[in-house]
């Protein structure tokens, strides 16, 4: 522990499972009081023990980000954040023929609304306490279309088209914006794929293998820390170079 963000308090959406996880422990391990979010206490319960049996400090609010009530409601709870990390996101692969309007809105409304009101309803006490972060957690598939991933993609290529403006936007009053944009990543999320598809997808990319949930995280957290002091607007692509679309044998 470096203790680098000592004094801080970081909201990480999604935080129970996979990168979220990952993010939230290392977060904690520079010394961030964490406020993890999930929807399922028993997996929160866990994280907050995990992150407190390191040393660490942490508690979990619990809130459904697809309801704009609940994301109003988890901001609230938060309280004062310096750091707000948009992982939670859902992804639901369907060709464009075959999306349901629900699928449509459940993604929009996790991946998009959710880190737009949590932008509204936190930004402004960080640029009362005099700056902060917001890091919101893309994809590759943001700037590379892949089959049966339209609104998935699109969602997040809208988050990362809101990253640049609020990173003009809030800049000067001393708030940070930044996306991560992971490529094929190993996580119980991925997990639930076609068999192998995740690895054939890592093996498309220029290093030849997936990335650990723990690769994403170290840049998220060193966009979050003050070594990143002069990142600001950037989309910072963690896929491994070479990104395929397709899985390769």
């Amino acid at each position: 522990m470096t203790n680098t963000l000592t004094g801080k308090t970081a909201l990480v959406t999604g935080a129970t499972a996979g990168i979220g996880y990952a993010i939230a422990v290392q977060l904690a391990a520079e010394g961030a009081e964490v406020v993890v979010h999930g929807r399922n206490a028993e997996r929160g319960a866990k994280t907050v023990q995990d992150i407190e049996n390191a040393g660490g400090k942490a508690r979990f609010v619990a809130a459904d980000v697809s309801n704009v009530a609940d994301v109003r409601r988890l901001a609230d709870e938060a309280g004062d954040v310096d750091i707000l990390v948009n992982n939670a996101g859902i992804y639901r692969f369907a060709p464009t023929v075959d999306t349901t309007d629900a699928d449509f809105d459940d993604q929009i409304d996790t991946n998009l609304r959710a880190p737009y009101v949590l932008v509204q309803k936190l930004v402004p006490g960080m640029i009362a306490r005099g700056g902060g972060n917001v890091v919101n957690i893309t994809t590759v598939v943001a700037s590379t279309p892949a089959a049966g991933a339209g609104i998935y993609g699109a969602s997040k290529a809208a988050l990362e088209s809101l990253t640049k403006l609020w990173a003009d936007e809030f800049g000067t009053s001393g708030v940070r914006v930044n996306a991560v944009a992971p490529g094929p990543t190993q996580t119980p999320g991925t997990a639930a794929f076609e068999a192998d598809l995740i690895e054939g997808l890592g093996r498309g990319t220029a290093l030849g293998r997936t990335a650990e949930a723990e690769e994403i995280a170290h840049v998220v957290t060193f966009v979050a820390s003050p070594a990143a002091s002069y990142v600001n607007g950037a989309i910072l692509t963690v896929g491994g170079g070479g990104q395929a679309l397709r899985p390769v044998a």
